[in-house]
């Protein structure tokens, strides 16, 4: 077949007669060189398409091969079809219609489109009959191709960055998606991913196979065709099968809402147990997703589990992670009777303990490298600190404390970081008295208090003596910050202004020390 044609007229003939004489769709794959890849009968309502993971993308936009199928009806393309041109990134897709004759009808064809002001993610051609039919198939795909890629570089800051399109598909209040969907895009940047859009989806039920319907779905691959994306990143925590799903159907990398959380983590961890905790917790995440097929773990698996293995090589992965595991099991063990002989020798001195606990990113690290003159990391993003960090504090009658960072929380933590970080966290039980640091300025921060407050009485940490500091005070007209200290019962203060600290500092020193007098009283 000429390589410059949609369908030879004399192709187009046999097609058509031979699918009016059988009753059935009959539906070409054809390659940019005009060869026939594939020949698929259906029966006379559709044609089921077959897996095409062998035609990757590469760097191109689009596919490269075509589907031409016959239409008995001579009717245009369904929304089925324009579905499939989304989905599967076809060069294009054509209905060529029968006619009651069995001789060919009209040809009806469409294409993905480029960004455009319009909004439209396909252009529907004008039907015409096949011999008049004058598209120079092989210009006209450079064209497109080049344009797509000109946009998607248009989005490109740094070559270095990756990029990603946020998806949130839940039954909940909007608001309450939207604002999940916030904290997702700080994850993500913090993640160190640039995005570029956010898709958002209530259905009455959810699918299963893909969480999303086919149409939002289509909807996505348009966009991150559109946009050149690398990543599509899920709110929702996603099945095994519905990673591996819609990375077959997308041909991007996808993660769900845990495994950019765990990623986080991975890159923050710096002592050798923090490092220890996640990958623990990245392997108890991965065991039960090594599928053996598909790309959607490969952030993470770094080799275990990678694109295709047979299975007796998976049943080698899955053993090899198991004893990973173990082995990292047994490294935690230890280290936790190091740290329990280091509290016995704490708490022999009798110096109080301060706790600080929070969400991420109140401003816990700026608060303790404040208070005790310190130089722990902190920066403005989500999980910036990992490692727990313990200072000396002392306090103006030749007082001393002890204060203590831990991680922050988060809502939904992930169970496998939960497990991980118990250990860690079990240190807690010996504070004296629990610094909860919110923001002040968060406009969940009413939520996020709560989130912590549930965290902590899972931890069966409720029980401990707690005060609330309201952080970052100087971001927070004064008025809105009484009205809301009173509410909450919480003190206003600011990291960044030590002369906002002293009531904090006064109401620590009584509280311990009443708490001490008490301890020793009885």
């Amino acid at each position: 077949m000429p390589e410059d044609a949609i369908i030879s007229w004399e192709l187009a003939r046999f097609c058509s007669g031979l699918s009016r004489e059988i009753g059935r769709q009959i539906g070409l794959l054809i390659n940019r060189r005009g060869l026939i890849e594939d020949v698929i009968v259906g029966n006379d309502r559709e044609v089921v398409l077959p897996d095409l993971s062998d035609y990757r993308l590469g760097r191109q936009a689009l596919r490269g091969i075509r589907l031409i199928h016959t239409h008995l009806r001579d009717e245009p393309l369904s929304q089925d079809d324009l579905t499939d041109l989304a989905l599967l990134r076809l060069d294009l897709i054509a209905a060529l219609g029968v006619r009651a004759d069995g001789q060919p009808g009209h040809l009806y064809a469409a294409n993905i489109l480029p960004p455009n002001p319009a909004g439209k993610s396909c252009e529907v051609w004008s039907p015409v009959a096949v011999a008049d039919c004058q598209v120079h198939l092989g210009e006209f795909l450079g064209s497109l191709e080049e344009e797509l890629s000109r946009t998607r570089t248009a989005h490109l800051v740094d070559d270095l960055q990756e990029q990603a399109i946020l998806v949130s598909v839940s039954r909940q209040s909007h608001a309450d998606q939207e604002e999940s969907l916030a904290e997702l895009a700080d994850l993500a940047r913090s993640a160190g991913l640039m995005v570029l859009d956010m898709v958002v989806q209530r259905p009455q039920t959810l699918h299963p196979k893909y969480l999303l319907g086919s149409g939002k779905l289509k909807e996505v691959v348009i966009k991150a065709l559109q946009h050149g994306v690398d990543y599509l990143v899920f709110d929702q925590n996603l099945s095994p099968a519905q990673a591996t799903a819609i990375a077959a159907v997308t041909d991007l990398k996808v993660i769900d809402r845990t495994q950019l959380i765990l990623d986080i983590f991975s890159r923050r961890a710096h002592s050798r147990e923090g490092k220890l905790q996640v990958e623990l917790a990245q392997l108890r995440y991965l065991l039960p997703r090594l599928t053996g097929r598909g790309t959607a773990m490969s952030r993470l698996a770094g080799g275990i589990g990678g694109r295709g293995p047979g299975e007796t090589k998976l049943e080698v992965d899955r053993r090899r992670v198991r004893d990973r595991i173990s082995h990292l099991e047994k490294q935690m063990e230890a280290l936790a009777r190091t740290r329990m002989q280091q509290r016995a020798r704490r708490l022999r001195r009798a110096v109080p303990i301060i706790s600080i606990v929070g969400y991420t990113n109140a401003g816990k690290s700026t608060l303790l490298n404040v208070l005790t003159r310190s130089r722990v990391t902190a920066n403005n993003r989500l999980f910036e600190t990992l490692d727990t960090a313990s200072r000396r504090l002392r306090f103006p009658q030749e007082r001393e404390a002890i204060v203590t960072d831990t991680v922050g929380f988060i809502r939904n933590l992930p169970a496998e970081l939960m497990g991980a970080f118990r250990a860690t966290l079990e240190e807690l039980h010996d504070a004296d008295l629990l610094l909860h640091v919110a923001d002040l300025g968060s406009p969940t921060l009413e939520r996020q208090v709560a989130a912590v407050g549930d965290i902590l009485r899972e931890l069966e940490l409720d029980r401990l003596p707690r005060l609330l500091v309201l952080n970052k005070a100087d971001l927070v007209d004064p008025t809105q910050a009484t009205v809301v200290s009173a509410r909450l019962g919480g003190l206003a203060v600011s990291a960044v202004r030590p002369d906002t600290l002293l009531p904090l500092l006064d109401t620590v020193e009584k509280q311990l020390w009443s708490l001490t007098q008490a301890g020793l009283s009885c």
